[in-house]
């Protein structure tokens, strides 16, 4: 079996954990690893990793690798030029793993999910296999609670190994969700499973547009292709549609209470990663890196990051996104990064800015190389702290160590790279009119950026 890992989305449903550049996906929420590594490991028990594709966007490619290379694992990255939604990631990626070994069955899973990946989910799937010759394979989970952020799947008449799909519900409101538990109903998963020549054959049926399109090369096909949700698509439309009950403990993770549900709790039923002293205080969740302290408050989310602080109650949570889209009409940047901010080559941290200046700390692994680049506004003073640099400026190459430091000024062609078996940390003290991001010209460019 053949697996894509969907990888692209943006959501900040978690803000201020997640940005629109480090979406919940590649954070780890529940503990070191991140929802998408523990993903690739899900695909594991039933592909190799050459048969696993990642779908991802431009923005995330290089996290995508560096958490598959953390992970040990040597999956197909497929880099959507731009995002369109799933059915035309899904068509994307099954036209391209299918294009050298042919037809097989394949499983689509979304990569941000929390799913206990035990004898029953791996029983769904075998069940699911068995059906994806004649049927496309929807995974429907068994409610635990009338939730409303959830559509629905009305099953029909009973399979050999699954059930038909009777109908495709949306995200209904409370007193219509308590009927659908009632009644039977299914959480939709998300999760797929199908042939890829069915697939092939019902997306040219149901949604001729998105199979036309991708007759093109991938730049031009996403250009036309319509931004179409593999649900609305094909899955509401199609008549070969099946469901497989999974059984198994599932989370979407998709706002902080959610999040609560999923992690362990104390006497006092509070959520915490970090440091806490409560006094009557209860059923809270609490992420910071710093000491939390609470009197008398309960059923809240309080979540600290280095730049942002979020107070909501927990049944509120699913209105964080809120926030961010706020910081994204005013032109705030918050919405986008972290105060630590991941690159092809490594990362940096803001450490702090001022009308003039800005200190970072940039981080840069063994045999990686920043850009050759330049800087019209801003003069830069490089100080290493631990590892080895290689400083390019003006055309002149040399070593820095531990403690040794360089200056670039403003306009002067430069690079720095790291030559060294270990990581290599400096601290950057920027300094001139305009500190912007956007302050760089490239000539080179290792990773192929404008």
């Amino acid at each position: 079996m053949k697996t894509l890992i969907l990888a692209g989305g943006s959501g900040t449903r978690l803000f201020p954990l997640s940005r629109e550049h480090y979406p919940k996906q590649f954070i780890p929420l529940i503990d070191d690893e991140s929802l998408f590594q523990k993903t690739v490991k899900r695909s594991l028990l039933f592909s190799s990793p050459q048969e696993i594709a990642i779908v991802t966007n431009t923005d995330h490619r290089f996290l995508v690798r560096d958490q598959l290379a953390a992970i040990g694992c040597d999956c197909q990255v497929l880099v959507e030029p731009v995002g369109k939604n799933t059915l035309p990631a899904i068509y994307y990626g099954v036209h391209e793993v299918t294009r050298e070994d042919g037809p097989d069955t394949i499983a689509v899973l979304p990569s941000d999910h929390l799913v206990t990946a035990d004898e029953k989910f791996q029983e769904a799937f075998r069940r699911a296999g068995q059906l994806a010759k004649d049927y496309l394979v929807v995974f429907g989970v068994r409610p635990t609670s009338p939730h409303t952020g959830y559509g629905y799947i009305r099953p029909g008449e009973p399979l050999a190994d699954g059930l038909l799909v009777d109908a495709f519900v949306e995200k209904p409101d409370l007193a219509t969700a308590e009927k659908y538990v009632a009644n039977g109903y299914l959480w939709n998963s998300g999760m797929f499973c199908f042939d890829a020549d069915l697939f092939l054959a019902e997306c040219e049926r149901c949604a001729p547009e998105v199979a036309r399109a991708f007759e093109r090369p991938v730049d031009e096909a996403y250009g036309v292709a319509p931004a179409l949700s593999i649900d609305y698509g094909i899955m509401e439309k199609t008549r070969r549609a099946a469901v497989v009950p999974l059984e198994c403990d599932w989370n979407d993770v998709g706002n902080f209470d959610a999040l609560y549900a999923a992690l362990p709790k104390n006497e006092s039923g509070n959520a915490v990663r970090g440091e806490h002293i409560g006094i009557d205080s209860s059923d809270n969740l609490i992420l910071s890196d710093r000491l939390v302290a609470t009197v008398g408050v309960h059923d809240l989310a309080i979540v600290e990051t280095k730049d942002a602080i979020l107070i909501a109650n927990r049944d509120e949570a699913q209105r964080v996104g809120e926030i961010a889209k706020a910081l994204r009409e005013k032109g705030d940047s918050r919405a986008l990064f972290h105060t630590q901010v991941h690159r092809p080559w490594g990362s940096y941290t803001n450490l702090e800015e001022g009308r003039s200046y800005k200190i970072k700390r940039v981080t840069v692994p063994p045999k990686r190389r920043l850009s050759l680049q330049m800087h019209h506004h801003r003069s830069e003073h490089w100080v290493v702290v631990t590892g080895c640099a290689e400083v390019t400026i003006g055309g002149v190459t040399s070593l820095l160590r531990n403690g040794e430091s360089t200056f670039v000024p403003a306009g002067t062609v430069h690079r720095l790279a790291n030559p060294g078996l270990l990581p290599l940390e400096l601290i950057e003290v920027q300094i001139g009119e305009y500190t912007g991001e956007d302050d760089i010209v490239r000539f080179e460019d290792d990773f192929e950026r404008a």
